[in-house]
């Protein structure tokens, strides 16, 4: 059973405001650099390699909800982290403003994912993502670290994530899209995104999380906890904790609707660091 996040290991309620501010990114980059597609291209990117990869290491059926990631496995094994490279290589070979919108995105977000796994599993063993970090600063996390190279234009997760994906596709979805490898995140997709499942697969991410306690848990008519990515990115889920709840609505269950419905009250928000690990559950 997945325990109450506010009853998180205290080893990481210290390092939670400075992830926080950390996640939020400030932009580096020039947007018009990367806001160009071509509607006309129906050209398609290979990403059957991440899919070998989370076939392998991605375990889904943990009683907890969460899926869960065997870095441990990835990191002992010297062939498939040499294949994860190469197919890292390859998509920073490629031009993505010459494919299509949903080409692009599914691009971004597999290019995301498959970055921090690396990042991890290079890593390994650590307790929590935060604990990596290339500059002189420990514990704040890889986010503003270099991580790739994209038409020779150097790139941090965090430029990926907001000075790419949220400004130019305005799509709250993307926070479902995109993994920390941490357990308060939402799942890590175990399908590959490609331009024909992207629009039903973030939609079954955003289900997925939003009816998990750890995205939202109505205790009683006047207090809920939510994670804090919607407080983190409120502006992308309508501003205010109204719009939150209207956001939730958008995905729950049937349960999980009507407690959402006889709620009137107060939302705190907490965030689970931990490794996304399967040595963790």
């Amino acid at each position: 059973m997945y325990l109450r996040l506010h009853l998180r290991s205290m080893l990481f309620c210290g390092s939670f405001f400075l992830a926080a501010s950390v996640c939020l990114g400030q932009s580096a980059i020039n947007l018009d650099d990367w806001n160009h597609f071509d509607s006309t291209s129906t050209s398609t990117i290979d990403h059957s390699t991440w899919q070998a990869i989370l076939d392998t290491y991605l375990k889904t059926e943990d009683p907890s909800g969460i899926h869960l990631f065997d870095y441990q496995a990835l990191h002992d094994h010297d062939p498939d982290l040499q294949r994860l490279d190469e197919y890292l290589t390859t998509l920073q070979e490629l031009d993505p403003r010459l494919y299509a919108r949903d080409v692009q995105m599914a691009y971004w977000l597999n290019l995301y994912n498959a970055l921090t796994i690396k990042t991890v599993a290079h890593a390994y063993p650590v307790e929590s993502i935060i604990e990596i970090h290339d500059g002189e600063n420990p514990g704040t996390g890889p986010w503003k670290d270099v991580r790739a190279s994209v038409n020779d234009i150097a790139l941090t997760l965090d430029n990926i994530e907001h000075d790419i994906l949220r400004p130019i596709w305005q799509d709250y979805r993307i926070h479902y899209g995109v993994n920390c490898a941490s357990l308060g995140c939402p799942n890590l997709a175990s399908e590959a995104f490609t331009k024909s499942n992207l629009e039903q697969l973030l939609d079954e991410c955003a289900r997925d999380f939003v009816n998990h306690v750890r995205a939202v848990e109505i205790l009683d008519e006047a207090f809920g906890v939510t994670s804090s990515l919607y407080f983190w990115y409120m502006e992308d889920f309508g501003n205010s904790e109204e719009g939150i709840m209207a956001h939730f609505m958008n995905y729950a269950d049937e349960d999980l609707a009507q407690q959402l419905k006889d709620f009137d009250g107060t939302l705190d928000h907490e965030y689970d660091w931990r490794l996304n690990d399967t040595s963790s559950q």
